[in-house]
């Protein structure tokens, strides 16, 4: 009897790294703007047995939103360990909004994910919108920024922040520091905010970023 739950682990270890696998194909194949390949094609990537993918997913639609899911997810365990030592929430929109800029640089095979999905990423439930939402209301309540429809404003700065990501995917010498600070700026401005505190909180020092 004790064999059998180190059988039984060994199994599921076998089964995590097979999706693991499929997952990392997928995120790269979605990096690379090629949603349109095959299932062969995935499996192959990930050196997995054809047979082996629908043991996880049920079809190559499902495998992509699992992908951005965790991209999304991995976005947001890193900026929530990174804002949580702050209490005003525009300060954490700034925050957020100047590491994630930042981000690009380290990781920008993850990025191109969300790149690649456009503007429908912003109206996911997990990731990006959902905290910057909560934020930016958050924001207006303590008069902290000016009224604004909560959907209008996660547009607005989301269309934002992947403008200012696919620039810097397209300019790789660009200074990523200065132009997500800048961005950050504007939109403090854009959220009725006054130059002389939109600069303090778009200037100001940043924790390290984690690796990821």
């Amino acid at each position: 009897m004790a064999a059998e739950p180190v059988v039984r682990n060994r199994i599921d270890r076998r089964r995590e790294r097979t999706r693991n696998a499929l997952l990392g194909a997928a995120r790269k194949f979605l990096s690379e703007g090629r949603s349109a390949v095959s299932i062969q094609e995935i499996t192959d990537a990930a050196d997995v047995g054809f047979g082996s993918f629908y043991n996880h997913f049920t079809s190559k639609e499902q495998l992509f939103d699992e992908a951005i899911r965790s991209v999304l997810q991995v976005y947001s365990e890193m900026r929530d360990g990174i804002v949580e030592q702050y209490e005003d929430p525009a300060e954490v929109f700034a925050v957020s909004f100047r590491m994630t800029g930042r981000l690009q640089r380290q990781v920008p095979e993850m990025v191109r994910v969300l790149l690649n999905s456009g503007m429908s990423v912003l109206l996911r439930d997990e990731g990006l919108a959902p905290r910057a939402r909560r934020d930016i209301i958050a924001a207006q309540e303590q008069g902290r920024f000016e009224p604004m429809d909560p959907d209008m404003a996660i547009m607005a700065a989301g269309g934002a922040l992947l403008g200012l990501l696919q620039l810097l995917d397209a300019r790789p010498d660009a200074d990523a520091d200065a132009l997500a600070d800048e961005m950050t700026f504007h939109m403090l401005r854009m959220f009725g905010m006054n130059k002389r505190t939109a600069q303090k909180l778009s200037s100001s020092e940043l924790p390290p970023l984690p690796q990821l």
